[in-house]
């Protein structure tokens, strides 16, 4: 085993970022659809958030937690896409080391806040059609506040570590990342130093974060429906469901997205390669870009809104 001492210490200022190794002639086929859902991404999430800061009966809790959603939205596309989008047109391959870090605590800490603000918009739905009656006093617009706090609290904190760990190891293995984004994983397997403690870090704080909104969302969402089961009002059952399901689909797709995510980088030595970087690649682009829709079809308030907003132009 070759000593620490054989190994190349000379720091490394930048990493070169080889977007699908083994398919380099689809880059520039793959960007067209890219930059269209980027740009549908981008023009939904403004419309929502333009919406709800003019239209006066959109200034509620649950409008504002949406629009921290389209916030996040908004910010992650803004971290990976655009530098995918370089690479694959004018070939700017190379990333300086500190914005490498950097998009990769952006890409982990913003991941972990959508599903907490999720977790949070779940606990709104719970007390709207549980305690109807003690709704305007639990959610409020200092909840909505403490909850914002703590969204960005918790998971930076938690996944600060992160770009932290890996930034203090030494790399030695060259400065080729095969990855379109500065993913912990593939930055951290340049390192000639061990890398269990980096790689077990993420993997506890991002499943025990992810996993307990989940159980959170999960809990809600039984106690809405057996609240729901119980009215026997004709109609007020559909009403009542009809509230949450721009909510459920919407966390529906997000846990589905990121399952096929996890389960393919597990499957890794089974499947091609590119194929876990591209669903890494989609899944910081889709959701954003269909979340504002899903709310906009079906939110009658944030319809009339948009319209509203539309006929001003």
């Amino acid at each position: 085993m070759a000593s620490p001492s054989n190994y190349s210490t000379a720091p490394v200022s930048e990493f070169l970022l080889i977007c699908f190794p083994n398919y380099q002639s689809w880059q520039h086929w793959l960007s067209l659809p890219l930059s269209l859902l980027f740009l549908l991404a981008m023009g939904a999430n403004a419309t929502l958030l333009l919406t709800i800061q003019l239209e006066a009966s959109l200034h509620e809790p649950m409008y504002y937690l949406l629009s921290l959603l389209s916030l996040l939205d908004i910010v992650l596309c803004l971290t990976v896409i655009p530098k995918v989008l370089a690479i694959f047109w004018f070939d700017l391959r190379s990333i300086s080391f500190s914005a490498c870090f950097l998009q990769m605590f952006i890409m982990n800490c913003f991941l972990a806040m959508e599903s907490c603000t999720f977790m949070v918009m779940a606990y709104d739905r719970y007390v709207a059609i549980c305690h109807p009656l003690r709704y305007p006093s639990i959610i409020t617009d200092r909840f909505v506040v403490r909850a914002t706090i703590f969204v960005v609290a918790r998971n930076g904190l938690f996944f600060l570590p992160v770009p932290v760990l890996s930034s203090r190891l030494r790399y030695c293995a060259g400065n080729i990342i095969k990855n379109c984004i500065c993913t912990n994983l593939s930055v951290s397997k340049l390192s000639c130093d061990d890398i269990t403690f980096n790689r077990l870090y993420q993997f506890v704080a991002g499943w025990t974060l992810l996993g307990s909104d989940l159980i959170l969302i999960v809990l809600s969402y039984s106690f809405i429906l057996k609240a729901v089961l119980r009215i026997k009002a004709e109609g007020a059952a559909a009403k009542a469901l009809s509230t949450c399901g721009s909510h459920f689909i919407l966390i529906l797709f997000f846990s589905t997205v990121l399952l096929v995510l996890v389960i393919t980088n597990l499957a890794r030595k089974r499947i091609p390669p590119d194929v876990p970087i591209l669903l890494n690649i989609l899944h910081h682009l889709i959701p954003p870009a269909l979340n504002p829709i899903v709310y906009g079809v079906r939110t009658k308030e944030i319809k009339q809104g948009i319209q509203k907003l539309l006929r001003r132009l």
